[in-house]
């Protein structure tokens, strides 16, 4: 079984409202055990909506959506579906009662617009919206081949779709597997190479025919591999994943720098809060990420401060002034550049430097500013990371 999740709305195909409910729904889909094959996003036109549940419900067997339930005129999902199925909407008497009851008890007037929400495609059943005024819809498509396409049509407002959700559509969805099923995820996170590198040591486990699935992404040059599988449990799912983890360590080795949410600067404090050392930083060329990361964690204990040069020129003489005592001064800043005041090309020098010791690195400074910079702060706090784990000879 794989699913489908719709997002329907003109201020979603417009940009002017972020869709976390698909996010949401896919992430609850794959802790039951589903997998989601296709998010799609419609306006409020009748025939797209026609066309997109059509093409959903032919190529996946669960279809999710949200929103379009409303009782204003731009509201069109229960009609579409009743189109789709060549069936008239009939009214359910249980519904109106409901939403009557919800106006009354808000000591309201019901308008005669909202009649229209507690009306159904015939043949589908409602979803209970305890809290709102808009019933889902629990439906069977007819397609081609094979069975029916189910399809859950639920309220856009995520706190009315997260309740229906849990209380009606993930029983349901748990029924129609039969049996219980989870797929787990589990992040590995690496730094040093490139994408098409680290996938080349990887000996075919990027491969999609591949169980457990090993998926490869890039932010800011920092890699993730991204492994899923199934099981009966989340323990049973990440039993399944040990032997791919073990041969991604074998191949990646010090590449990896940790797991799930890990960052670099994150690593680097709780490797210095282990030693209970501190660490000062001074940069040129990064627009003080190394810096920005670094306080973003609030730990004095470990990092106690930094300083962010603009100009090139004076970046030596300003690196050598006194910083407070510490046990690591890390410095990026230029090496050789042919412009020193607007340089398009050329090395940066991350230097690290400890008590009786010192380490420096030269590194390319070329590319769009938004990729350079955070490769530049990072490539820092790797070469710190890889000191303190003495992978690094001095």
């Amino acid at each position: 079984m794989r699913a489908e999740i719709i997002s329907i709305g003109d201020e979603m195909t417009s940009g002017q409202r972020l869709d976390t409910n698909s996010q949401w729904l896919a992430q609850r889909l794959g802790e039951v055990g589903v997998p989601v094959a296709f998010h799609t996003t419609v306006g409020d036109v009748m025939a797209d909506n026609i066309l997109v549940f059509r093409q959903a419900c032919e190529r996946s067997d669960l279809v999710i959506a949200t929103g379009g339930l409303g009782p204003t005129a731009d509201d069109l999902t229960r009609q579409a579906l009743a189109d789709l199925a060549g069936v008239p909407l009939v009214q359910d008497d249980a519904s109106l009662t409901h939403i009557r009851a919800l106006f009354a008890r808000r000591k309201r007037e019901m308008p005669p617009a909202n009649l229209v929400q507690a009306q159904f495609p015939e043949g589908s059943r409602p979803i209970s919206n305890p809290h709102g005024t808009a019933p889902g819809i629990d439906f069977e498509i007819p397609r081609a081949v094979g069975k029916p396409a189910r399809v859950f049509a639920l309220p856009g407002v995520p706190a009315e779709m997260k309740e229906m959700w849990q209380a009606t559509v993930a029983p349901a969805v748990q029924e129609l597997l039969g049996v219980r099923r989870v797929i787990s995820h589990f992040r590995i996170k690496c730094f040093g190479v490139g994408e098409s590198d680290l996938e080349a040591m990887l000996p075919d486990l990027i491969a999609r025919q591949r169980y457990p699935l090993v998926g490869i992404t890039v932010h800011q040059a920092t890699i993730t591999l991204r492994i899923s599988a199934a099981g009966e449990t989340h323990d049973d799912a990440r039993a399944s994943m040990q032997s791919t983890i073990d041969t991604i360590h074998d191949c990646l080795g010090d590449l990896i720098f940790g797991y799930e949410e890990d960052e670099l600067q994150q690593v680097v404090v709780r490797l210095l809060a282990e030693r209970q050392q501190t660490l000062a930083v001074t940069e040129w060329g990064t627009c003080g990420l190394a810096t920005q990361w670094l306080a973003a964690l609030g730990v004095p204990g470990q990092f106690v401060g930094g300083a962010v040069h603009t100009s090139p020129s004076n970046w030596l003489e300003l690196s050598s002034a006194a910083v407070p005592q510490v046990d690591y001064h890390l410095l990026i800043g230029p090496a050789t550049f042919r412009d020193p005041e607007t340089p398009s090309a050329g090395t940066l020098a991350v230097v690290l430097q400890f008590p009786g010791g010192r380490v420096q690195k030269e590194i390319p400074y070329s590319g769009h500013p938004e990729i350079l910079r955070p490769r530049a702060a990072k490539q820092a706090l790797n070469l710190l990371r890889l000191h303190l784990v003495g992978k690094l000879a001095e």
